[in-house]
């Protein structure tokens, strides 16, 4: 029953994180810097989850130690959502999202050279699988051109370590002894006071009055972040952060489903291909991970 929770905690996760592009783009559209759309974006959910933590009697109470995690996790999860926006601006949201996909080799590459895990073939072939496929991805994309294409491939490899980085460190620090909905109120909280600050440098942050805007702002603070965010860490704790991996496939072919109805994005062969090899690749990572957590069950 638990493993079935959490399965359905990594579809929601997975699904409802996919509509950041969609929202992403129409606040850029309106004349969003990247750091307004990000304050906006995570202080509205930091806001809501505090309130349903708060009427739900949530402890909001942290240690020294959890706090030091909580810090380091805020600062992965920043920077994902911050190289993701620059991402988007530059190539194919359907693209960026996809390569962002690729986050699930990151988190065995770390568990290999940071948690002593040991390596294999398939690993290293699965690396080899997700490069050729994020190649063909670009290359399927070519004609069509946001900004600077190299920035944009560049931004969304970025997300994928520093996503895979927070997804381990949920697992691996202190963190996972916090309650979720508390966990990710202060990591969004912390992103929210940088993506302020961040926007007072560099041109201020506007007070919206739009209601159309703010259909916009709610859209991506609230499906695409709060409950994105929240059924991801209850999907870490239950089935563990490989199998959760995995499960984050609906997230790019939402992102490419959206760009191409809405943003008139390209559909081609070589996109395909590229979208098939890294599916393919990530599975290949969970398979071997699924297989070796058996075998450890097994020997106990």
């Amino acid at each position: 029953m638990n493993s079935l929770k959490g399965i359905l905690w990594a579809a929601l996760s997975s699904s409802t994180f996919g509509l950041a592009p969609l929202f992403t783009l129409l606040l850029l559209g309106v004349g969003y810097s990247s750091c307004e759309v990000l304050a906006y974006r995570w202080g509205v959910a930091s806001i809501c989850l505090i309130a349903f933590g708060a009427l739900s009697g949530r402890n909001f109470k942290l240690s020294r130690d959890e706090w030091k995690s909580v810090l380091l996790l805020s600062l992965f999860r920043a920077t994902t959502s911050f190289s993701l926006v620059i991402a988007y601006q530059n190539i194919a949201s359907g693209v960026a999202s996809t390569i962002h996909f690729m986050y699930p080799l990151a988190v065995a590459l770390a568990m290999i050279c940071f948690f002593r895990e040991r390596g294999s073939v398939r690993i290293f072939l699965a690396v080899a699988l997700s490069i050729v496929g994020a190649v063909l991805l670009s290359l399927g994309n070519e004609g069509f051109v946001r900004g600077n294409t190299t920035l944009g491939v560049v931004a969304a490899a970025v997300s994928v370590f520093s996503y895979g980085g927070y997804i381990v460190g949920v697992r691996r620090s202190r963190a996972v002894q916090i309650d979720s909905i508390v966990l990710t109120c202060y990591v969004m909280g912390i992103g929210a006071l940088l993506f302020f600050i961040g926007g007072c440098c560099s041109g201020g942050v506007r007070i919206e009055t739009d209601p159309r805007v703010w259909l916009y702002i709610l859209g991506i603070a609230i499906p695409a972040t709060a409950v994105s965010n929240m059924a991801l860490v209850k999907a870490i704790k239950s089935i563990g952060p490989t199998m959760t991996s995995i499960l984050g496939a609906m997230e790019p072919f939402t992102a490419v489903v959206i760009g191409i109805l809405v943003f008139a994005e390209p559909f081609t062969g070589q996109g395909m291909a590229g979208i098939l090899l890294i599916v393919a690749s990530v599975t290949i990572v969970v398979w071997k991970e699924r297989r070796s957590e058996g075998r450890a069950e097994i020997s106990q």
